[in-house]
């Protein structure tokens, strides 16, 4: 049902004279809608493009008064559709990108729909940064709501270990800063199930000193190396001091499109570190190896070729617990090999291991922020992606499948009983979209806190988007 346009017309006299409304008539509209994954689009009844934390606050009471979903995009990078709303309002926040950097207080302040990209930049002009995304399109909002994990993790923890406060417009329309003294408790719930409390129109975090460059890069191996890769791996997300992070995956990437055993390689560190460090990696002889010394900022553009705009695309978070075993990777090395071959549409498909050392993560307990998923281990990354719309169903389905498989696997290794096995967490990442994980999945032992806290802040689901917090 279309949106009344005289309440547009009301709408449009709220908000400030910068921003801008793109209705389904509008020859912006076709872009308006568009995201990462082409499988996350739908049809919005308003597409509003603010540029004030008041102007956000006047579309989400415009979307509760007329009984319209809402949605919020930043990067648009999910593929569970959060971002997106069927004949619902889109708050689309890319008209607020400002980042500035006070290099006296250590700090980044930046608007909601910034990305990482701008972060970065900005940071680096005063030799400094953050933890952030690893892909760097990706929406700062998002990955910050979530939790975040990326490169500087085994220094300074989760994106959300280091965000110091937010500004955000709730349900009902209030202006808020939320920080340890203001809002505590939201700010608690913000740090790992943000998405479902509000939009968050200004963040600032906590900067770290960065003068030196970092080496990484990719390099690419046969699949008989696997083994060795995954040894080395295996050294990385055990580490006890900051410096390396890994990551290994599976891909199909062109020119051949064979399949092949990805790995991207981090050191926070100088390039004779870190080629002694990876020594074992550079003897195997890869395919491909393009790791050298670049800035800071670079790294997070190091996995943006897999991660190209537009294809379709679904995603699903599952964990490892540390060590990885060689019998386990080759189970779902084979499970994806059957699936490209099945559905050959699915070439692009990727699946990810992420090796990110997790003693800094683990400093900060699981209760203290609503995130739950710290844990000695791994994430895994299900990023299943195809172009023809016909192969949305089976794609989706071999993503669940093998999840369930990844689950398995883990609680198996939780059931033996290491020590490790104590600290593990949820094991299931929200910022990977879930598929459809319910908000106790992903929550755990937070979830109970989470569903009284959404029944004080949002009592009727305004912001509805992620995990479910009603019991």
């Amino acid at each position: 049902m279309a949106i009344d346009k005289s309440a547009i017309e009301t709408l449009k006299t709220k908000l400030s004279p910068t921003s801008e409304i793109v209705p389904p008539d509008s020859e912006k509209y076709a872009d308006s809608i568009k995201r990462w994954s082409a499988a996350a689009e739908k049809p919005a009844g308003l597409v509003v493009y603010p540029t004030t934390a008041a102007d956000v606050s006047q579309i989400v009471l415009f979307a509760k008064e007329n009984n319209i979903e809402l949605a919020t995009v930043g990067g648009g990078h999910g593929t569970s559709g959060a971002a997106s709303t069927d004949g619902g309002v889109c708050i689309d926040l890319s008209k607020m990108r400002k980042v500035t950097v006070d290099p006296e207080a250590k700090t980044i302040t930046a608007q909601g729909g910034a990305l990482w990209r701008d972060v970065d930049a900005e940071a680096e002009k005063y030799q400094m940064a953050t933890v952030g995304g690893t892909v760097n399109h990706t929406g700062i909002g998002g990955l910050t709501l979530g939790g975040g994990y990326g490169f500087l993790s085994p220094a300074y923890g989760l994106v959300i270990d280091n965000l110091l406060s937010v500004e955000m417009v709730l349900a009902d329309g209030t202006i808020v800063t939320a920080s340890d003294t203001s809002h505590p408790d939201l700010f608690w719930a913000i740090k790992g199930a943000g998405i479902g409390f509000g939009v968050a129109t200004t963040f600032i975090y906590r900067a770290h000193s960065q003068k030196s460059p970092v080496w990484g890069g990719l390099m690419i191996f046969p699949k008989p190396h696997l083994g060795a890769v995954i040894q080395m791996a295996n050294t990385v997300v055990q580490e006890s001091e900051p410096g390396p992070v890994m990551l290994m995956g599976f891909a199909a990437l062109p020119p051949t499109c064979q399949p092949v055993i990805l790995a991207l390689v981090w050191f926070n560190g100088s390039a004779d570190e870190a080629e002694k460090y990876y020594k074992s990696l550079l003897d195997l002889g890869p395919l491909v190896n393009t790791a050298k010394e670049i800035p800071y900022s670079e790294s997070n553009t190091l996995a943006n070729g897999p991660s190209a705009h537009g294809l379709r695309r679904t995603m699903k978070g599952s964990a490892f617990l540390a060590p990885l075993e060689l019998s386990f990777a080759d189970t779902i090395w084979d499970e994806y090999i059957a699936f490209i071959e099945k559905v050959p549409d699915a070439q692009e498909t990727l699946v990810m291991f992420e090796f990110v050392p997790f003693k800094k993560i683990l400093a900060v307990p699981q209760t203290a922020t609503a995130f739950a998923n710290r844990g000695a281990y791994g994430n895994i990354l299900l990023q299943p992606t195809w172009r023809d719309k016909v192969n949305d169903g089976v794609c989706r389905e071999w993503t669940r499948a093998v999840s369930r498989m990844a689950r398995e696997e883990l609680e198996r290794r939780v059931g033996e009983g290491t020590d490790e096995v104590t600290k593990s967490g949820e094991g299931e990442y929200g910022n990977y979209d879930s598929l459809g994980a319910s908000g106790k999945t992903v929550f755990g032992v937070n979830f109970p806190r989470l569903v009284e806290l959404k029944k004080r802040y949002d009592p009727q689901n305004v912001f509805c988007k992620g995990p479910s917090l009603q019991e």
